[in-house]
This record gives structure tokens, sequence and C-alpha cells, in this order.
């Protein structure tokens, strides 16, 4: 037994992208999303795992009982490294299986992940990267806490500043490549393929450049449907209806069958309307490019709008 708190200067292990993403699986046997009523009355579910992804700090000031912290942090923590000068790239396959694996966590575990709730969203989608990561590892029992740590503390439940012992285990789970495209494939899917842009409408337009991405606009063809709409001010899920309303409307009433490229700068964003379609509404043919604009930039010119 030992205590757990995994921190970026000990999981930041890798400079290569290795593996490749997992296939969606089946059935989701947990809700992609969960009140914090469902997880008080499940505390004691078997395999169950409470994954909090805030700082190290703000886990040491207060965090849910039983949770353990793996923190998402930029440019390297667990869950993401560096590569050819891109952030947000997956980590290397054995390294990530080793984390895990140090959690307590195996394929098998029911994963329920804890972040916070700011503005801008990031930390929100930091919830989402952890759980398509999970996804690729082989977890297949992935939720993520509704409204977060800060919906927990608003509600008035308990706290503590306990850091729990976990029995670490092996992580055996198997990688596959289906969920995350590259430059090539993503250049061949013009005018094929639905691509979507997950940034904020005046990036995709052109009208504001982010300094990972400079040129303005968007990939040519690619539709905007901005990330920030997913969740109430309050960081809390939008209803499924609304969810689904949003994606029709960017994408059309008979894109649940067509293949969606989901990009943003640097790989963040992208990972939440990945989620929300594969997870939440059942989209059958979802990938995200993982080098987003940061990548594409570099090689391509952007498409500004005409509107």
């Amino acid at each position: 037994m030992k205590r757990l708190i995994l921190t970026t200067s000990v999981l930041a292990l890798s400079l290569t992208l290795g593996g490749t993403a997992h296939a969606r699986p089946a059935h989701h046997r947990l809700r992609p999303v969960v009140s914090c009523d469902w997880l008080e009355s499940h505390v004691d579910m078997r395999g169950l795992v409470l994954l909090d992804v805030r700082t190290a700090d703000e886990y040491a000031a207060g965090h849910i009982e039983n949770s353990i912290s793996i923190p998402f942090e930029v440019p390297l923590s667990a869950w993401i490294t560096v590569k050819d000068d891109l952030l947000l790239e997956l980590p290397e396959k054995t390294d990530l299986s080793n984390v895990l694996g140090d959690a307590g966590i195996t394929e098998r575990s029911r994963v329920v992940i804890v972040t916070s709730v700011a503005e801008p969203p990031y930390p929100l989608s930091n919830a989402t990267r952890v759980a398509e990561t999970l996804i690729y590892a082989g977890v297949e029992n992935v939720s993520i806490l509704d409204g977060g740590y800060s919906a927990w503390l608003a509600e008035g439940r308990e706290t503590t500043t306990d850091i729990p012992e976990v029995t670490p285990s092996v992580f055996d789970g198997t990688t596959n490549g289906e969920a995350f495209v590259d430059i090539d494939y993503v250049h061949g899917s013009i005018g094929r393929s639905l691509i979507v842009d997950a940034r904020d409408a005046e990036v995709y337009s052109g009208e504001v450049t982010e300094p990972w991405a400079e040129k303005p606009g968007h990939i040519p063809s690619a539709v905007s449907l901005p990330t920030p709409l997913i969740w109430n001010e309050d960081g809390t899920y939008k209803s499924r209806e609304e969810l689904k309303a949003l994606a029709e409307e960017a994408l059309g009433e008979h894109s649940r069958h067509a293949e969606i490229i989901v990009y943003c700068g640097v790989g963040g964003y992208a990972s939440s309307w990945l989620y929300v379609l594969t997870e939440m509404l059942r989209y059958r043919d979802v990938k995200m490019y993982d080098g987003s604009a940061q990548e594409w930039v570099k090689f391509y010119d952007m498409e500004l709008s005409t509107d």
C-alpha cells in the first residue's frame, strides 16, 4: 500500500508519441457525465476510482474523499507530452500504463474524473482530454463529474485533505488508433468528411489569432462548433437535447453516420466535442486531429470566412 499524489515532475516521462487510440466501447456502463448526487450514492461501487485532475495545490487544499490526484498540467504531465514542438500530444503508451498502474487503475476500473470550473473553460476540457486518453489506453468505463469539484463544494458536500492509500496494479489495456488522426489524414479528408473547428467563433472566422497558430482562419471546409457552448455558466453540461440541437445545427441532421473530424488550437477543446458526440450523443464515426491548428499552419494555409 502507498499514499498517492502524482505530480508533473514525476509523471512527465516522455517526449515521444506512442501507441494508438482506443476504439469506442459499444456500451457506456457508466453514464458519460454523472451528478454529485449519483457519485455520493455510489461511492462504494466496486472498482470505482475518483480521479482528480486539478493541480496538486488545489487537490492539497481539499478534495472529495478517496479521490486520487493525477494533475493535468501543460506542457507536461501524465496525460500529455510535447512532440515536434506540438503541445497536448498523447503520452508514450508505456509511461501512461505505468502511471495508471501505480494509481491502482486497471482496464476494468470505473473512473469518474473530477476537475474545476474556470473561465475560459479550459479545466472542463482537461477532463474530456483525460477521459479520451483513458479510453485510448483501454479503460472503457469513464465518466466526468458534472460541474466538477466546484459543484461538489457549492452543494455543501464533505471534503478532506487526507490522501488515500492505493494498491498499485498492472495496467494491461489495449490501445487502438481509431479516434486520433494525423495531418495527412485530415488533408485527404477535405471535401469528403465533416471537419469541425471547436475553437471560439472569432478564432474560426479569422478575427482573432492565437499564439500557437498565427495564421488567421480555419482549415478549409471546416464548420464552426465552439466548445464553450457545451456547458452552462456554472460549468455543468447542457442537456442531451440541447447538445443534440447544437450539433445538428452545425453538422446537419443526418450527420450521425458521417465521418467527423474535430480539431481546435492544440488539442484540448477538440476532445470535448469528441467526448460529447461519441459518448453522450452516440455519433458513430468521430475522430480528433490531435495536432490541430498548431500543426496545420506549419504546412498549410487557413481559409477565411466570407460571411
